[in-house]
């Protein structure tokens, strides 16, 4: 079982090294969340020194649960906070960025939630930062209409299924109005909006988000200190 809140040797160091912007970040992990995607991002957030929280969604549209989430492959992660409690936290405020990653029965639980249907809307509209990878653009994104007018990207596929997930072919036309899919790519930032391919992009797709959340120089900084390709 892993503790999300467990920080590492190498994340203290990272965090003394390198000083950059400073973001409230809220990653999302609902029962069935693909691992990679979750924890990679989690783990780069927090070198970059962003005050990156993880919260439990449960299921059903539900707000309240246990704060242990298992993975889409059986990893047990124990989230910071439960939903119910990280809305009561909130207190009617958002973070600055929101992070959902993907994993199929994740991302269903994940676009269940009226709440984070709201809060979603609700930050792309203010211009903050709303990110998702593999399945979770198509489903947790799409029926919200936060890609209306965008380029986006998604695990390979998917995009051929978004009347499964808008409510039909006229909820397609409606919430998907103008959008573009791009293929092939690790991941597609469209102004505040930024969404991802699939598990092997991941790395990528995190550093992006560093990026837009501590600076190009942190990003840059992390990018060295962790021997990436």
């Amino acid at each position: 079982m892993i503790r999300a809140s467990f920080r590492a040797a190498n994340a203290v160091f990272f965090e003394e090294e390198f000083k950059g912007d400073f973001m409230n970040v809220a990653v999302f992990l609902a029962p069935g969340f693909e691992e990679i995607e979750a924890l990679t991002v989690v783990d780069y957030l927090r070198r970059a020194n962003q005050n990156t929280v993880v919260v439990a969604v449960p299921t059903d549209g539900h707000s309240d649960c246990e704060p242990t989430v298992e993975g889409a492959h059986q990893i047990k992660v124990v989230a910071d906070i439960s939903l119910k409690n990280y809305i009561e936290k909130l207190n009617g405020s958002e973070p600055d960025a929101i992070f959902f990653p993907g994993g199929s029965n994740g991302a269903k639980n994940l676009s269940d939630n009226q709440f984070l249907f709201q809060l979603a809307t609700k930050m792309e509209r203010k211009g903050k930062i709303v990110s998702a990878i593999c399945a979770a653009p198509a489903v947790v994104l799409a029926h919200t209409g936060i890609l209306s007018g965008r380029k986006w990207t998604g695990y390979p596929g998917l995009e051929k299924e978004l009347d499964k997930f808008c409510g039909g072919a006229l909820g397609v036309d409606e919430l998907m109005e103008n959008s573009t899919y791009i293929p092939n790519v690790p991941f597609v930032l469209d102004n505040n909006v930024l969404t991802g391919r699939g598990p092997g992009t991941t790395e990528q797709f995190a550093m992006k988000l560093v990026e837009l959340t501590a600076g190009t120089e942190v990003a840059e900084q992390i990018k060295k200190g962790s021997l990436q390709r």
